[in-house]
């Protein structure tokens, strides 16, 4: 463990359609925190691009940090991570309101890199690790998602028209 649990953390996403900064809330997912301060200062998700919008009704969200994720879309987009997992945090009760931080996952148990951020109250299971709120941002997500999904899946999500590269990521104490 690396950060100190009793300090807040401030995560910075930069990208090219502008910055999300997201208060992390280090008392209630140590280990969520400690890994995005370990992947930031590794610069994991540099030259990354977000994967996935989705702006339908139940669940309105752009998923980002497979750091194998390019520019031109591929079959294994959405499958990359850091090569280890850790446990889910703060599920008790947990929701999905507009200018939620979560982790993205395959099941319990299966946080990697891959997080998402909602720009509009979703409904999901309490089965996503909430990390932090977006305190900045929220106007790129609102853009990101006003130019709509790049050929949606069957279950409506895709790659964003509106490309989204992170060029770096940063985490400092607050």
């Amino acid at each position: 463990m690396s950060i100190d649990a009793a300090k807040k953390y401030t995560m910075t996403i930069h990208t090219t359609q502008g910055d999300i900064v997201i208060a992390m809330d280090a008392a209630k997912t140590p280990h969520t925190v400690n890994s995005m301060n370990f992947l930031a200062g590794q610069h994991f998700w540099d030259g990354s691009y977000c994967h996935r919008l989705s702006t339908s009704e139940g669940l309105q969200m752009l998923q980002c940090g497979d750091p194998t994720v390019g520019a031109t879309p591929k079959d294994t987009d959405g499958t990359g991570g850091p090569g280890y997992t850790f446990a889910d945090e703060n599920l008790a009760g947990a929701t999905y309101k507009a200018g939620t931080a979560a982790m993205a996952n395959a099941g319990p148990g299966t946080n990697g890199s891959q997080f998402f951020l909602v720009f509009g109250d979703s409904q999901l299971q309490p089965d996503y690790t909430p990390f932090g709120t977006i305190t900045a941002g929220k106007d790129v997500l609102a853009k990101v998602a006003a130019g709509g999904i790049a050929s949606p899946g069957a279950d409506g999500t895709g790659r964003p028209n509106i490309p989204v590269q992170i060029t770096s990521v940063t985490v400092s104490p607050s």
